[in-house]
């Protein structure tokens, strides 16, 4: 069961292994082409490997930035819907007095709480951990990237 204290999520494979370990070649890569440069050697290969290992280490940030962005997206579109559903007004006037962490931390609280928890957001400027930390009944989102 998702709440407060467990709803942060890590994927070991990118955060324990494929970003590390890209980090550790654009690491050895530079330390190879400073090697060369110091030695006097040729600097073509120690360029190759630090081009080739920055274009490695990005690859899985830049998927990351992507799938978050899209996912903010969706977030955004799921709260207009249901402040919709459940007050028959438009999100958008409120939406610009929210910041999107604030956004995202409503996005936990269920149908009963959300407009009353929306309302003292817009009133007090409640921090996204205050705000997910006031909410009772609280929504897992067990698809977050």
């Amino acid at each position: 069961m998702q709440n407060y204290k467990n709803h942060r999520r890590y994927y070991p494979l990118h955060h324990y292994v494929i970003t590390p370990l890209s980090l550790i070649t654009l690491s050895l890569a530079l330390w190879i082409l400073a090697e060369a440069y110091a030695a006097g050697s040729d600097l073509k290969p120690g360029v190759f490997y630090a081009m080739v290992s920055l274009s490695l280490f990005l690859l899985p940030i830049m998927s990351r930035i992507y799938a978050l962005k899209t996912q903010n997206r969706i977030i955004r579109m799921e709260m207009r819907l249901r402040y919709f559903q459940l007050t028959g007004k438009p999100f958008y006037q409120l939406e610009k007095k929210l910041s999107l962490a604030q956004i995202i931390a409503l996005r936990f609280a269920g149908s009963k709480e959300l407009v009353p928890l929306i309302e003292k957001t817009v009133r007090e400027n409640l921090p996204p951990r205050q705000i997910k930390k006031a909410i009772k009944d609280w929504q897992g989102d067990y698809l977050r990237v």
